[in-house]
């Protein structure tokens, strides 16, 4: 009996829908099994349900969560309430750019593994910068008028020709590639070389000379990572890349 008197209970109201499923009431009610919470889960199986609901509750959007007869509110309310720290949608983070390149240097490991049969050689490191203007560049290309369009922001030459925002990622990922493969080093390491030049210089000056504070659009146009030592070293890489494989030319 002692049991059921602890027991947590919480009333979910969610839309179920044959051709929607409301994924913000799927997470609210993982979000609250997982805080321990028995969930009375009552669907919303048609538009007509949904839109009684919110006129009887007096709400604009669905899912909406009561604990103790108390409306608690949607998944970000309910998040809030059970302690979950919450960031503004617009907050700077680094996980991208950390993350994308934690998977170019595992990808230049296994690619180091499978060519040389050992963990780690010299040519690791050129296929973990290959291999991260690769990713970098693909993140651009999934939205080049987005990436364009910030990286007007800061760009020198961008600025003074709007189209080469549009060619950058383009030049990026086809350095990339043609540096992974060792191909045409006397096409891919002089053009990283340009792009990558401008790229440091323009980030200096709008990061350490202008002191702005403006997102970096190294990993797309939706970027949350702020522009800086990150965007910096970004360039600073595929410059002493492009220099050593010109080297070896």
């Amino acid at each position: 009996m002692s049991n059921q008197n602890t027991t947590k209970t919480a009333t979910l109201y969610r839309m179920v829908m044959t051709d929607h499923m409301c994924p913000y009431g799927l997470k609210s009610k993982d979000l609250l099994e997982r805080n321990g919470f028995h969930v009375d889960d009552r669907h919303l199986t048609s538009r007509d349900e949904v839109d009684a609901f919110k006129v009887e509750h007096d709400v604009k959007t669905t899912p909406q969560i009561f604990i103790d007869g108390t409306r608690i509110g949607g998944f970000d309310d309910l998040s809030a309430h059970l302690g979950a720290p919450t960031k503004p949608k617009d907050a700077t983070t680094y996980k991208p750019v950390i993350m994308l390149f934690s998977v170019a240097a595992l990808m230049a490991v296994v690619v180091t593994w499978l060519s040389l049969g050992a963990v780690f050689s010299g040519q690791t490191l050129e296929w973990f910068i290959s291999i991260s203007m690769v990713l970098l560049g693909l993140q651009k290309l999934q939205d080049v008028e987005r990436f364009a369009t910030m990286f007007l922001n800061y760009d020198l030459l961008a600025q003074r020709w709007v189209r080469y925002g549009y060619i950058y990622p383009f030049v990026e990922t086809g350095a990339g590639l043609l540096m992974m493969a060792g191909l045409l080093t006397w096409i891919s390491a002089p053009a990283a070389l340009f792009v990558a030049s401008i790229g440091a210089v323009s980030v200096f000056k709008a990061v350490y000379i202008d002191k702005r504070e403006l997102k970096c659009a190294c990993v797309g146009g939706d970027s949350k990572v702020p522009l800086g030592f990150i965007s910096l070293t970004e360039n600073l890489m595929m410059v002493g890349m492009a220099i050593w494989m010109l080297s070896k030319l």
